[in-house]
Order: structure tokens, then sequence, then C-alpha cells
């Protein structure tokens, strides 16, 4: 998608496109929504093409640039792993995108990196690295295909890890309020944490 973020840091030089291998020098995008402003950006823009999703979010495709940065959101994080960024439990939140496919696009791209982001907690101060997922809640991304998890208590890299290891890694990047609670249900789980 691009958006009107997108068109400000295209102006000032910032998103420039010189490093890909698939479409050098130009913005792709499935759909653009914004200002009036953007869409007069866009409108006949050599430097900006609209490509079909098929195309845009084909991880083969995706992984054709190499060091492939691919940054996605979640809404809760489970300590195995398994990443919800659709729903709160069984209430519909949003669309999964293109998560999957970026995030493993980004794997398999030369030097890539497929990260998530994250808060630590809501709003409210329910913590979103969670022993298990909400019932009903829905796997965007498996376990098997995260990388990278950020919040801003640190960055962890799960891939590779074992349960205890992701574990660990997960409540050490969590809120430091709900970490005692992690590690207990942790261990209740794993039976052991390191």
């Amino acid at each position: 998608m691009v958006s009107d973020g997108v068109m400000t840091l295209m102006e000032k030089g910032v998103v420039t496109n010189r490093y890909k291998k698939f479409h050098p020098g130009i913005t792709t995008c499935t759909f653009i929504l914004g200002t009036r402003k953007l869409y007069d950006f866009v409108n006949d823009n050599p430097k900006v093409i609209n490509l079909d999703v098929g195309i845009t979010n084909d991880p083969t495709q995706i992984r054709r640039n190499p060091k492939m940065c691919a940054i996605n959101a979640a809404l809760e994080v489970d300590l195995t792993g398994q990443v919800c960024a659709d729903s709160i439990g069984v209430m519909h939140y949003s669309g999964v995108g293109g998560q999957m496919d970026f995030m493993r696009g980004a794997a398999l791209s030369e030097k890539g990196k497929p990260i998530l982001v994250l808060p630590s907690q809501t709003s409210k101060g329910i913590s979103r690295i969670v022993n298990t997922l909400k019932e009903g809640a829905g796997v965007t991304t498996t376990r098997a295909h995260i990388h990278y998890v950020v919040t801003e208590y640190g960055v962890v890299n799960l891939y590779g890890k074992n349960y205890q290891q992701r574990a660990k890694a997960l409540i050490d990047i969590a809120h430091p309020d709900h970490r005692e609670t992690l590690e207990r249900a942790a261990y209740k789980r794993f039976k052991t944490l390191y």
C-alpha cells in the first residue's frame, strides 16, 4: 500500500528503491490510499507502479530483492512464536494483508530480515506477549516462519530456537509488569525455562 507517508519519504529522497533488483528505482504497490495530494503525486508518476497483488505479494518476487526487510505488526504473540494479527480472540479486528507473504519473502531473500513489531502491552495494560493466543484467535504467521520480534524492550531472533529458548527470549522483551506471570506460565507449560 502506498499512503501519504510513503509519498513524503519519496519526496524527501528517503525512499529511492535504488537497491532493488525487481523493479529498481520504482515504488511498487497494489493499492493507494490517502489524500488528494497523494493521488496527484502518483498520477502519471513513472516512479510508482500499481501491480496485481499476485505479483506484489508473491514471496518468489519479494525474495528477488536482496536484504529485503519486511516489517509487520501483530496484536499478540504467544510464547512459542505464533502470531495473531487479525483478531482479538474470536472478534475480527483487521485483515492479514500480505503479512505471511512478506515474512516468507524476506526470509528467503539473500540476507533478508522478516521483522514483527508490537507494543509490549495494550493501552489497558494487558500483555501482548502471552502464554497462548486467545481462544478463537487466528494464527497469521506460524511459529515456523517467525524470525525477529521487536517491542520497546528489545529485539529477539526466534528462528531455529526451541520452545524453551523462544519463551525465554520473548519474556525478555515483554513488559516488566508481566514477566513474572509469563515465566510461571512458561515453566508450567515447558517444565523448564532455560
